[in-house]
């Protein structure tokens, strides 16, 4: 049977983004902390986002002076961005953004350059920057709009299992009240409810989706028609993709192939925690994996292909 339908709070979770990855405290990158530790860091979200929009306001008499990123995480969402975020923002060569998820590329476009460029330091200072948006692997316009203003970008994927991202993309959707259908219900519904939706995501650069954005479970995990999409705008050499497995179970080796490809220097963090959002006690039934596996079957064999290399995840 399907999982019940559930109300706002089921499952509590706290300091999470509304596309479903953690907002982790970041630091100002003109350097300055509170008690030696970043500012921002420790206070609850409805502070730390009117606290990023201030900063953010406050810089946009030097936008121009300001770098825009060497390298963007672009997804994908509920498979491990936080994480690596959090590794990458470590290291002593990089100077991270004001917040993690700046969304220029999918929901703020219309915003112009001068407001994606108040988010990163100043140019003039010796460290790479970046940003980690979940959503621009999945926004359809965001290739193009990313390789119009960072076209010599490198850009990092991380894959997880599609089956598991869908069920919990579907939890933190429930949690958070944005979801009153059970997992499978939500499955059926999800063609309908994505009807059209890329269309007018690229017809109208101010039109926003939220169906886009909170319920596409299965659409999501269709990776390879995706990084085609990035693929057309960046060259093979420029994109590397991780699989969040890894990254779980081999954080430092993962996090050295990452430094590998940006051409940063190599370091050891002193740990390697995951930032994730608190599990519930919900469990996907074996109806709706049978169900996930059988769909995601051709999409893993397209991303094999295109890759070339074996499939990852289960094909049965």
């Amino acid at each position: 049977m399907d999982q019940a339908r559930i109300r706002p709070g089921t499952f509590p979770v706290a300091g999470l983004s509304v596309d479903g990855t953690s907002l982790p405290p970041t630091a100002e990158l003109d350097g300055s902390t509170v008690s030696g530790r970043p500012a921002g860091r420790g206070l609850p979200r409805s502070v730390r986002r009117p606290l990023a929009a201030l900063r953010v306001m406050a810089r946009r008499p030097t936008a121009g002076l300001r770098a825009t990123p060497d390298f963007l995480i672009v997804g994908a969402q509920r498979s491990g961005t936080t994480s690596l975020y959090r590794y990458l923002a470590e290291h002593p060569a990089v100077a991270p953004p004001v917040r993690k998820e700046i969304q220029y590329f999918s929901l703020h476009y219309e915003r112009g350059e001068d407001w994606y460029r108040t988010h990163f330091p100043l140019a003039r200072r010796r460290r790479v920057t970046f940003e980690a948006t979940p959503y621009y692997l999945f926004h359809p316009a965001a290739p193009a709009r990313a390789a119009a203003v960072v076209p010599s970008a490198r850009v990092i994927a991380l894959l997880r299992d599609p089956v598991g991202r869908a069920f919990s993309h579907w939890q933190h959707n429930a949690s958070r009240g944005l979801e009153h259908l059970g997992f499978e219900a939500a499955l059926d519904a999800e063609a309908d409810r994505l009807a059209g939706e890329n269309e007018r995501l690229l017809a109208d650069v101010d039109y926003r989706s939220d169906a886009h954005r909170y319920w596409s479970y299965a659409a999501r995990g269709e990776y390879a028609t995706q990084l085609e999409r990035w693929l057309a705008h960046y060259p093979r050499e420029n994109v590397l993709v991780l699989r969040s497995e890894v990254l779980y179970e081999q954080p430092g080796p993962t996090y050295a192939r990452a430094l590998d490809f940006l051409g940063l220097p190599s370091v050891q963090l002193n740990a390697y925690p995951r930032y994730t959002r608190r599990t519930s006690a919900a469990r996907m039934t074996d109806t709706a994996r049978q169900r996930l596996t059988a769909y995601f079957r051709p999409h893993n064999e397209h991303l094999a292909a295109l890759l070339g290399e074996e499939v990852w995840w289960e094909a049965a």
